[in-house]
């Protein structure tokens, strides 16, 4: 009698442990949970699955706020040795609809409308600059 009720106690354990689990996957915070609206415009990815992948986005994005448009940077998909680049606009008329692997990345004559890009590099460091092409 004592060696089943232990049975049934470690059965609702491990149960409440994954019902636990199950929870906290599907609720972990993401791009909708984030403060402004995004709308990504362009998107590359070169087919290279043996060797480092490279993903370069415009995303247009209704504001400026800066920690959050580095929030969205953090939750792009990302590869071990690959490389991110993320570049924001505020004028959905004045993004990219077509971006490339290589600088420039996009259609030099966006640059003047891009105000913040975002980079994750081959070894997982972070980038974010404020108005990437004005000169100062």
């Amino acid at each position: 009698m004592r060696s089943s009720y232990l049975f049934y106690v470690l059965i609702l354990g491990v149960a409440l442990v994954m019902i636990w689990i199950v929870k906290e996957s599907f609720t972990q915070p993401g791009i909708k949970d984030l403060e402004i609206d995004f709308e990504e415009m362009a998107f590359y990815r070169n087919e290279n699955n043996t060797g480092p992948v490279i993903r370069v986005y415009a995303v247009y994005a209704a504001d400026t706020l800066w920690n959050t448009l580095e929030q969205y940077g953090d939750y792009m998909p990302h590869t071990k040795y690959g490389n991110t680049k993320v570049f924001f606009f505020m004028d959905k008329a004045k993004t990219p609809n077509e971006t490339f692997p290589e600088a420039p990345y996009f259609s030099e004559e966006y640059q003047p409308y891009c105000v913040a890009s975002y980079e994750k590099s081959a070894m997982g460091g972070v980038k974010f600059t404020r108005f990437p092409f004005v000169n100062y």
